[in-house]
């Protein structure tokens, strides 16, 4: 029985809860450079705090259900809530290392699983018609807090006002938790015949593999040559303690998660399309404010001005989206529109150079990213689970590894596309240096124009050495955007590949 709701409320709810999520995300990836300089830390300290923030939101996200058995969804939604709150003025007020992580990892605990709490809330409250209603109310937050997270970024930073970033997730976390209040009901707590089972030891198990895991691969970049072997150990026996708790948790007879029953061909396939996407808006999303700062030299406001701008094409996907799924709902068709979308952000950014063009080079590849999201992620999110609905405990267990998994495969695609522009950067820079000889014409002549340039307001010594660490300036940026160029080049192939994986596959039909 669907027990009664105070209506739009409700819908408001799960907004919000969504807009939370990739708000926090979104904000803190745009601005990991400002935030860096204003609370004193390396980015491999940054790199740290990016595994602890996942590795807690992992496990947290892991017992939701657990913690709903026992604390009510009512109550659950304002503990979580109330927590974030706190977590995001730890971060807002934090002015150095350990202030900051603290905020980080309280902010996990309590908005880590946020987002899955909105998906279940569609599931448990709301039925039939209203349902799709619901989902349109999550996945409308999900694409205007994306677009919205770096023009919001860019604001606070250039405005000298980072923790407003921070400020403003408490608010917004304050606002969920009074509309959680009035509209969830406080009904009295349902006691399953069969509650799942938390075993410490396997949850330790799990944070522990999770931490190893991503902190190791985000050390690849600082330590790749130095420490292979160890970072080589450490995944190894990270991932190896991953499979062990899946294993146990298969094998249990009351399991905090119903690993067993998920167990089959559309889900697992679900799971590897999201995964997919997921390193991808990771990547992506690391790569794309890197290119416009540093290779194209925009501003901080101007990349975040264009990235929302493109990333809100999101949220007119979604309103074509929305009403063309309940009629054809067959979703081959929406998948491949969407890895055609990702084709051709890759191919279209591949093809830049130095004097690209914001409004007809870049604004329209950005949108086209933004229809591989908006596409792939609500369409695989409709039929992936449709097995397990029947089966509220599966069916939350099941948005439960897939949240676990949004989380390490955002991570990991940061990671990746961390070390392909550390590789291709490297290997350019070597082939341009090798043409940077007095004997070059091109390189003379680039040296003496600059020369001539500065002879007017320095002298001929300061000028020959100002001029060489121009050109070595010019060469850096180069070999960037030609780093830049092979991962669009290798985004283009993937998006085309997907295409054809789409088009042989027999699940998503």
């Amino acid at each position: 029985m669907i027990p009664r709701s105070p209506g739009h409320l409700l819908y408001a709810t799960i907004f919000v809860l969504t807009a939370i999520e990739y708000l926090q995300s979104g904000m803190t990836a745009f601005a990991a450079g400002p935030i860096m300089g204003e609370v004193s830390i390396t980015p491999e300290d940054f790199s740290l705090i990016a595994a602890v923030y996942a590795s807690v939101a992992i496990l947290v996200i892991s017992m939701q259900r657990w913690l709903v058995e026992r604390l009510g969804g009512h109550r659950f939604i304002q503990c979580a809530t109330a927590i974030s709150v706190i977590g995001s003025v730890l971060c807002a007020t934090s002015d150095d290392f350990q202030s900051f992580l603290i905020g980080r990892i309280v902010m996990a605990l309590g908005g880590g699983p946020l987002f899955t709490a909105a998906r279940m809330m569609i599931h448990h409250w709301l039925a039939g018609p209203k349902r799709l209603v619901g989902i349109k109310f999550l996945a409308t937050g999900l694409a205007l807090s994306t677009a919205a997270a770096p023009w919001l970024a860019s604001l606070a930073v250039s405005h000298e006002t980072w923790s407003a970033i921070y400020w403003l997730l408490a608010v917004l976390g304050l606002l969920a938790f009074a509309l959680g209040s009035i509209a969830l009901p406080a009904a009295p707590i349902t006691i399953p015949e069969q509650r799942s089972a938390s075993n410490p030891w396997l949850q330790l198990l799990l944070a522990g593999g999770s931490f190893v895991l991503l902190y190791a691969l985000q050390r690849v970049y600082y330590d790749f040559y130095s420490n292979t072997a160890s970072l080589a150990v450490a995944i190894g026996a990270a991932v190896l303690a991953l499979m062990i708790y899946f294993q146990r948790q298969r094998d249990s007879a009351h399991p905090l998660l119903h690993v067993r029953e998920m167990l089959h061909t559309r889900y697992l396939a679900g799971l590897a399309l999201f995964m997919f996407a997921y390193v991808m808006l990771g990547a992506n999303n690391y790569i794309v404010p890197m290119m416009l700062q540093r290779t194209l030299g925009y501003s901080w406001e101007t990349a975040g001005y264009f990235q929302t701008l493109g990333l809100g094409f999101a949220v007119v996907t979604w309103a074509v989206m929305s009403q063309i799924l309940p009629r054809y709902p067959s979703p081959r068709k929406y998948i491949v529109t969407g890895f055609i979308g990702l084709a051709t952000f890759g191919a279209l950014l591949a093809g830049q150079t130095s004097s690209a063009n914001l409004w007809l080079d870049v604004l329209p590849a950005l949108a086209m990213n933004s229809v591989f999201v908006l596409t792939v992620l609500p369409v695989t999110a409709m039929q992936t689970f449709r097995q397990m609905e029947d089966d509220e405990s599966v069916f939350s267990n099941a948005q439960q590894v897939k949240s676990m998994l949004s989380q390490a495969g955002i991570a990991l695609g940061v990671t990746l596309a961390t070390l392909g522009q550390q590789w291709r950067t490297t290997v350019h820079y070597g082939v341009l240096n090798a043409q940077v000889n007095p004997d070059n014409p091109i390189y003379a002549a680039t040296v003496q124009r600059l020369q001539d340039a500065l002879a007017s307001t320095v002298d001929a010594g300061q000028a020959a050495a100002m001029a060489t660490a121009q050109v070595a300036q010019m060469l850096a940026q180069q070999a960037s955007m030609l780093a830049n160029i092979d991962h669009f080049k290798l985004i283009a192939v993937l998006g085309i590949l997907g295409v054809l994986v789409t088009l042989v596959q027999k699940v998503f039909r």
